[in-house]
């Protein structure tokens, strides 16, 4: 079966940067099970992926636009230390969930001062060249329910 919208698509894939340093591998872990045509992967990959079989093997290097997108400074801002709820030190490279009027984000700390800290909301891959190298494991029809919900059921069921 070919890979086409609506498949589940189930790859083993090493994603490298620019550098050749791995971000992310499926190597000594479960593959990645995703709905192909759901905007479950990022667009570059999936675009690539496209019309592969089992078997399959490719190399592709995806840039920011077809990834997670070009890094916005404005997006980076200093904040008022007391704005952040907690009693634990504050460090570079934390993660926090905050609200804004779109919705819940995720962003880094990248700098504290005594009063300030310095957060960025891009993604951490954001303004990056990603290369993967993947190989794709199996390709099948999707059951009405992962349609509906717009993504994979694995064996254990549902994953919500």
């Amino acid at each position: 079966m070919q890979i086409t919208k609506d498949a589940v698509v189930t790859i083993d894939y090493t994603l490298t940067d620019s550098d050749g340093t791995v971000l992310d591998s499926s190597k000594g872990q479960k593959p990645l099970d995703y709905l192909h045509g759901s905007g479950n992967i990022i667009a570059g990959l999936e675009e690539a992926l496209e019309g592969k079989r089992t078997g399959d093997s490719i190399k592709i290097s995806v840039p920011p636009e077809k990834g997670y997108g070009s890094r916005n400074e404005a997006l980076s801002q200093k904040v008022p230390r007391k704005m952040f709820d907690t009693k634990n030190e504050i460090k570079p490279g934390m993660r926090f969930h905050t609200q804004a009027e779109h919705g819940e984000h995720t962003v880094t700390v990248t700098a504290v001062d005594s009063e300030h800290v310095t957060v960025d909301a891009n993604h951490p891959l954001a303004g990056k060249v990603l290369n993967f190298d993947v190989n794709v494991v199996g390709v099948r029809g999707a059951t009405r329910e992962e349609l509906e919900h717009g993504h994979v059921h694995g064996a254990d069921g549902p994953h919500h």
